[in-house]
């Protein structure tokens, strides 16, 4: 006979709840074994204390107990009893409430955290706790139904990832939405899958039951690592699972939202839950677990939310709208500082935000580099547009404040996502009108719908293929998609003609591509005139120059269009071949290095020799180190996430044409990324 429990007590079957299971299994003439089904150890002698320990077996943990002989039904009724109460000992739920009991007031005081995102955050608190679904343990008659049940959740966790790292790409940067390319990868491991199909298999678990134990087992592994940095991704995982359990048990997802400016004070906050904050609303935040490493720290840095991490459990106990102040440097958080404390904080504040607001005046000034004589007027003085990549009429907004000089890059694909169906003419026309409105009267570049890879539509029943990067996407896919292209094309062009509308190709690898998606334009265009609707006849056409064939054949491109925007995320992938959701070969995918460099100075050279402007709209454009660089190499237009605009412009403004171009001249004969890395940030330091 056997029984399957979940440990829940806070510290799992330590010295003492150890010694009472024993105690209690030597009570019966019966053989009692005991295994760790969370960490899928063997068997072991329910009456030694030393097998016992040896499990580990931590909270959370799920266990078997196994009862043999004459007492085995008596035995394993006591042990139940035992593990159901807690061997004695408080639940975590109830370890937190006895803790707030014991400490019911604490009303002032300073602790010491961990400093994991910079700046000063003062404000009432609200916490946090998400609820979570019990999973009771189940045998199913059917395991390929199960199958199927997880597999599906899978896929639809698949979609709202790659949902939400488009956003997190669109509104913070590429480096942060790739955070999200390892929760991909992990709902496609393969050990992690093939462990979920044994046991739903060979032990007719259900699914929910078979996913929760391979992923406590996979956190645990990830959490016995001494390295802090790779000890830190078992909240992924954790984050991972989680989602796939809510679509398993039907439970809706939890959002955070505040109805007023407060510090978000929880146990622990996930990558997924950090991406969806809304930084107007979360002034800070600080929270019981978590490190400096954790992807949850590095999203909250990109956000620009101050925090603070692994903070004493009694955080958990404050009252909600308990004013605290934290400080992100530092790692110090003060529970209603006095007069004295608040006055000191408040001009760390201050002064924090008053360089930030430099930062943005700057930002909101022409993107002129300097000229070694200093008495020339602007108009002598080189000119490097400044724009924004954005994914929404809200991120149009952020351009603008953040001192765009347009937007270099629309992902149109935000138009798409979160959909059963594709957007008609009139709602993309609708939303166009809008974001060309609020830029007015700055231009708006917008890229045709560039799906596959790491963004398909689910409606569109885009095939699985075994390298999406190599496979049917950009413009691939929308020449074979005539009516969802063409639908595109008509919107963008009825766009009133009085705001400054250009429209760019994605993925070109050829001339005859180009061709056949202006030949598409033009049939788009005479629609419209024979229906007498006014468009722009002059729309600039340009084209992402991403792939290695578009830079060897950029001459001949250059003729056919009007402007290249080089896209440097895909580039350095293509061009050093190696898949930048793969972490294995990620760190190959790097646009600094000297061959992806030189193919930006290939494109340049084609470009202006042909008489057209060349920008750059990869996350390379975004980096203060790459400006000179990219200035150097003669590119007319840089196009980034807004947050990283005032940077840049402060960057262009202490540059010379002189200084850029031999910057761009020595990096362009260095052996590696790093090398060149190390040759701008020595520049920066002088």
């Amino acid at each position: 006979t056997e029984i399957h429990l979940t440990v829940q007590n806070q510290m799992g079957l330590h010295a003492r709840p150890a010694a009472k299971f024993v105690a209690t299994a030597s009570q019966f003439q019966s053989q009692i074994t005991l295994r760790n089904i969370t960490t899928n150890s063997p068997w072991v002698n329910g009456k030694s204390i030393n097998q016992v320990i040896t499990l580990s077996i931590h909270n959370g943990d799920d266990i078997a107990i196994a009862a043999d002989g004459s007492t085995a039904d008596e035995a394993l009724q006591a042990l139940q009893h035992l593990v159901e109460t807690n061997f004695g000992e408080a639940s975590v739920e109830s370890t937190l409430q006895e803790l707030c009991v014991r400490s019911p007031s604490v009303t002032s005081g300073q602790w010491s955290g961990i400093p994991a995102s910079p700046g000063i955050a003062i404000g009432p608190t609200v916490l946090y706790q998400p609820s979570f679904e019990d999973i009771t343990e189940q045998l199913v008659d059917n395991p390929q139904d199960s199958w199927q049940q997880l597999d599906t959740a899978i896929q639809t966790a698949r979609h709202e990832l790659q949902t939400l790292r488009h956003q997190i790409s669109t509104q913070v940067g590429e480096a942060e939405a790739a955070i999200f390319d390892a929760h991909l990868l992990c709902l496609s491991d393969p050990a992690i899958l093939e462990a979920a199909r044994q046991r739903i298999f060979d032990y007719a678990l259900d699914a929910a039951s078979a996913w929760k134990v391979v992923v406590a087992q996979t956190v645990r592994s990830y959490e016995a690592l001494e390295d802090p940095y790779v000890k830190a991704r078992a909240a992924d995982v954790r984050d991972v699972g989680q989602r796939v359990l809510r679509l398993l048990t039907g439970m809706a997802s939890t959002h955070l939202e505040l109805t007023q400016p407060s510090i978000l004070v929880a146990t622990d906050l996930t990558p997924s839950q950090t991406a969806q904050l809304d930084p107007t609303k979360v002034l800070g935040i600080c929270t019981v677990a978590g490190g400096a490493t954790s992807h949850t720290g590095i999203l909250a840095r990109s956000l620009g939310i101050p925090a603070v991490v692994g903070v004493d459990a009694q955080l958990l106990c404050l009252s909600d709208r308990t004013l605290i102040a934290l400080d992100g440097e530092t790692g110090q958080v003060w529970v209603q500082p006095d007069d004295t404390q608040l006055s000191e904080l408040q001009a760390l504040r201050d002064r924090h935000l008053a360089t930030q607001q430099t930062l943005r005046a700057v930002a909101q000034q022409p993107t002129l580099s300097s000229d070694s004589e200093t008495l020339l007027p602007n108009a002598d003085r080189h000119h490097v547009k400044v724009m924004a990549n954005i994914g929404g009429i809200a991120d149009a907004n952020a351009a603008v404040n953040a001192g765009a000089e347009g937007v270099g890059l629309l992902r149109s694909e935000f138009l798409y996502f979160e959909r059963t169906s594709a957007p008609t003419e009139e709602e993309q026309l609708a939303v166009y009108e809008a974001i060309a409105a609020t830029l007015a009267p700055h231009p708006l570049i917008i890229r045709i719908l560039d799906i596959g890879g790491d963004k398909p539509l689910p409606y569109l029943n885009l095939p699985r293929e075994a390298n999406p990067f190599l496979g049917w996407r950009g413009i691939r896919f929308l020449l074979d998609s005539p009516d969802v292209f063409k639908t595109q094309l008509r919107a963008i062009l009825r766009t009133p003609h009085k705001y400054q509308i250009k429209v760019m190709f994605p993925m070109i690898a050829s001339l005859r591509e180009i061709r056949a998606a202006k030949e598409m334009l033009s049939t788009a265009q005479a629609e419209l005139r024979s229906a007498g609707i006014p468009f722009d006849e002059a729309m600039e056409v340009g084209i992402m120059v991403e792939v290695p064939s578009a830079v060897a054949m950029a001459d001949q491109l250059a003729t056919e269009v009007d402007f290249f925007s080089i896209g440097t995320n895909d580039l350095s992938q293509y061009v050093m071949a190696g898949d930048r959701t793969n972490p294995k070969v990620a760190t190959l995918a790097d646009a600094f290095e000297p061959a992806v460099l030189r193919m930006i100075q290939q494109t340049v050279i084609a470009a202006h020799n042909a008489g057209i402007w060349v920008g750059v709209c990869g996350e390379l454009a975004s980096s203060p180190l790459a400006t000179p660089i990219l200035v150097g190499l003669g590119v007319d237009e840089l196009s980034m996430n807004p947050p990283a605009i005032p940077a840049v412009k402060a960057a262009i403004a202490r540059l010379t044409m002189e200084e850029a171009e031999a910057i761009a001249s020595e990096v362009l004969q260095l052996d590696s990324a790093q090398a060149v890395r190390n040759y701008t940030q020595e520049y920066a330091r002088d």
